[in-house]
């Protein structure tokens, strides 16, 4: 087990341990967790109060190079420093570690594909337009306010197209606040946490640290099954079991259940149906988080919960988001209000689960100790859906899903541009990227999931 928050002095590189690959993969779990970064490892077993909450510890027993630079500024590593144990020996894979290539092309392909980040950096694409998200904010409020609107009309038509209005400012609200809490808009973090919370907990009711814990986690093990019951480097958004499979060992859970069978048996029929109620989930996990126990999110919830930056703050908004709902859905009868709050509610989980599904559903998923290189891993769990003026408004740039997944800080508006440089270098590279149209990146998701469920019903057969 490691050290973790020990003090060590960073030793000269000629006397320091040499670590290797297969004995750094050993510790994989909060408790004993070792890293490694540009060559060198840090053993940061048990640092709960890590900033960034528990997201650092997905990348025990691994590199965590370009996650980083994902995340932080490079003034960040200074902070390691207390933590370094030795340096890696990457000469030699570990037995049966897949999905990596040998060591010299593997070094040569990151080294690749770090000068593309640097090149990107260089052209000024990680810089926001003022402009443009001014205009993204103001438009989304002009939702808001033809959904209070409908919801006062003595029509019930006009006020259940107001709920679903409602249900697309909601879902609007969740990409921008997205942009601001990835840094993408200010430079400052501080401003953009504020407007996260003014977006994302006051206006669309979910709490900012909630979502991070969450998103932030997927966006560093997209698609990945956790190695072991102890370690924390599995991917929260496909922990859908047991009402969604996406893998047969993700199936296998539900083989001794005669309700866990049957809802895998006919999961693609379910999909749909099962979206409408996942911004209610959604809600209720975010309510839990800011105001009693942890909530569905993280194995690690209860740390990032303590670590929370703005609890009053969140609390403060989250109430008031549900006051001014309290309040649109006042002005009309109750039969009405009770409908309009459905509708709002289910429209707008099936807008934005939809997105979300588009984005990685039925693509590779590994487990966590054969995940490929953080370029690899990111393209090949990661589904781009062909850019139209309405896929673009209505994906919040989660359209350019590939693209943001490999730089979770660009600013939206530049995606477009970035998603040229990217495209190009995975065909130079013979890196496999796939992009599709929302019909037929839908009916992909769709046909995994009966995949899935034949291979389960096939491998599992009922007693």
């Amino acid at each position: 087990s490691g050290s973790g928050g020990e003090q060590n002095a960073m030793p000269q590189e000629h006397s320091a341990r040499k670590i290797t690959m297969e004995e750094l993969g050993k510790h994989r779990t909060p408790n004993d967790a070792w890293m490694s970064h540009k060559g060198k490892v840090y053993d940061v077993s048990n640092w709960m109060d890590h900033p960034g909450g528990s997201l650092i510890f997905t990348h025990a027993g691994d590199d965590f190079t370009d996650i980083f630079a994902a995340f932080h500024p490079s003034s960040a590593i200074k902070d390691l420093n207390r933590f370094y144990i030795g340096e890696l020996d990457d000469s030699v894979l570990p037995k049966g570690r897949l999905n990596r290539l040998e060591p010299e092309k593997q070094r040569s392909f990151e080294k690749s594909y770090r000068e593309l980040r640097a090149k990107m950096v260089a052209l000024g694409l990680f810089k926001s337009d003022p402009i443009y998200y001014t205009y993204k904010v103001l438009s989304n409020l002009a939702l808001l306010a033809v959904a209070v609107g409908c919801a006062m009309s003595g029509s019930f038509f006009v006020q259940m197209c107001g709920a679903i209005i409602l249900g697309l400012f909601w879902q609007q609200c969740g990409w921008l606040a997205h942009d601001f809490l990835h840094h993408q808009v200010f430079k400052n973090r501080l401003y953009g946490d504020l407007m996260g919370i003014i977006i994302g907990d006051l206006f669309q009711g979910f709490s900012v640290a909630w979502w991070k814990g969450k998103h932030n986690t997927h966006h560093a093990v997209p698609n990945l099954h956790e190695s072991s019951p102890d370690a924390t480097d599995g991917d929260p958004d496909i922990d859908t079991m047991p009402i969604l499979a996406w893998s047969l060992k993700m199936a296998e859970s539900a083989k001794d259940s005669e309700w866990g069978r049957f809802m895998i048996k006919w999961q693609s029929v379910f999909y749909f149906p099962v979206l409408l109620f996942a911004r209610l989930a959604w809600a209720q996990q975010s309510w839990l988080f800011v105001f009693g126990k942890s909530g569905h999110s993280v194995k690690l919830a209860e740390v990032d919960k303590k670590n929370m930056q703005y609890p009053t703050l969140e609390k403060i908004a989250l109430i008031a988001h549900y006051i001014c709902l309290g309040w649109i859905l006042y002005q009309m009868p109750l039969l009405n209000a009770l409908a309009y709050f459905l509708v709002s509610q289910t429209s707008c989980g099936l807008f934005l689960a939809l997105v979300f599904g588009l984005g990685h559903n039925g693509m590779a998923v590994y487990p966590a100790d054969q995940r490929p290189d953080f370029w690899k891993l990111q393209v090949s769990t990661t589904r781009n859906i062909t850019s139209n003026w309405f896929v673009d408004w209505f994906c919040g740039g989660l359209q350019y899903q590939v693209d943001h997944h490999l730089f979770p800080s660009l600013p939206r508006n530049n995606l477009k541009k970035a998603h040229e440089l990217v495209e190009s270098f995975c065909k130079a590279e013979g890196v496999t990227y796939h992009e599709t149209d929302m019909w037929v990146g839908t009916k992909e998701v769709l046909s995994h999931l009966s995949r899935v469920s034949k291979e389960f019903v096939t491998e599992f057969p009922a007693m």
